[in-house]
């Protein structure tokens, strides 16, 4: 994967206000934790049209985070789902481990 996150489109958001950019932060690093956790329930039990709907939902955090082709994957895996077509399923997770990986770390 060349892309990797960043905090780029937050801090223009912020405005240099470091309070509100803290505060998306703490918002992200917890709804992608839970929303992430979701989204292995539903996969794992084969509810695709659910994982779909998790995976909308974590697709906009990787864009706030600097992916764009990630984003673009979501959107792809996504419509693949709601056809019962999981195959971008390992890219997708590379995606979540290096969002997970930068929010660690943050």
């Amino acid at each position: 994967m060349n892309e990797a996150p960043n905090l780029v489109y937050i801090k223009e958001l912020a405005d240099g206000s470091k309070d509100f950019e803290q505060k998306l932060i703490a918002i992200i690093t917890r709804e992608f934790a839970e929303e992430k956790n979701e989204f292995f329930e539903n996969y794992n039990g084969k509810l695709y049209l659910k994982t779909a709907e998790n995976v909308h939902k974590i697709k906009h955090k990787i864009g706030m985070l600097g992916f764009e082709k990630g984003y673009q994957t979501a959107v792809d895996f996504e419509e693949g789902l709601k056809e019962n077509d999981p195959s971008l399923y390992s890219k997708f997770i590379l995606i979540l481990e290096s969002i997970e990986h930068f929010l660690k770390t943050l």
